[in-house]
């Protein structure tokens, strides 16, 4: 095998990866996890990196949680009675408002991607577990595109605003499981920040 042809098989691997991770951000965003994914978190296994550290974070955070707990946490944090202690949405981080621009700037690229909402779903497109799921299917290859979209997609749409609240979550006085959860993100946003911001 050629350099070049290992150089492109290491980067897919990497995408993959990436993918994997925001996908897994997006599916513990979207609602909270059942008694399967809790135990499936248990055997994340971390290491000295900043990522394995926030990956055995999660563990830790798993091995106390229990499914009633976490759906509780869940709801004060992100629903509320009147609203949650935090408002997920590109369009109010980036405005203070809802249903604001950022949110019309991503129906149009997903639009132009060949996505839309998925039946069934109240949230409005700019929530953080939708961009983080269709950052993944960008990087997975599930969505057409490419790395060269899935690049684009971050730096448009996740890199303004979702650093800010993933260090949000993990401060959030509600939060316990989600404490964790808050870390993996932030860490994960602040590694494909400084990839991206590499010469290629």
């Amino acid at each position: 095998m050629s350099s070049t042809g290992t150089a492109d098989t290491v980067r897919d691997t990497l995408a993959h990866e990436r993918g994997r991770l925001f996908a897994l951000l997006g599916r513990l965003l979207v609602a909270a996890p059942d008694a399967g994914l809790i135990a499936a978190l248990r055997g994340l296994r971390g290491d000295r990196t900043a990522l394995g550290e926030a990956y055995g974070a999660v563990a830790t955070a798993a091995g106390t949680a229990d499914p009633v707990s976490v759906e509780r946490e869940f709801h004060d944090l992100f629903i509320g009675l009147g609203r949650g202690e935090l408002l997920p949405f590109a369009s109010y981080y980036l405005t203070g408002f809802l249903h604001e621009r950022p949110l019309a700037e991503l129906r149009g690229d997903m639009l132009r991607l060949g996505l839309e909402r998925a039946a069934g779903v109240a949230e409005p497109e700019d929530h953080i577990a939708s961009e983080c799921e269709v950052y993944a299917g960008l990087l997975s290859g599930s969505f057409e595109g490419g790395t060269a979209e899935a690049e684009a997609f971050f730096g448009k749409h996740l890199r303004p605003w979702a650093g800010r609240f993933f260090a949000d979550l993990e401060r959030a006085e509600a939060a316990r499981f989600y404490r964790a959860v808050g870390m993996l993100g932030r860490v994960a946003v602040e590694i494909e920040q400084a990839a991206l911001g590499l010469p290629g």
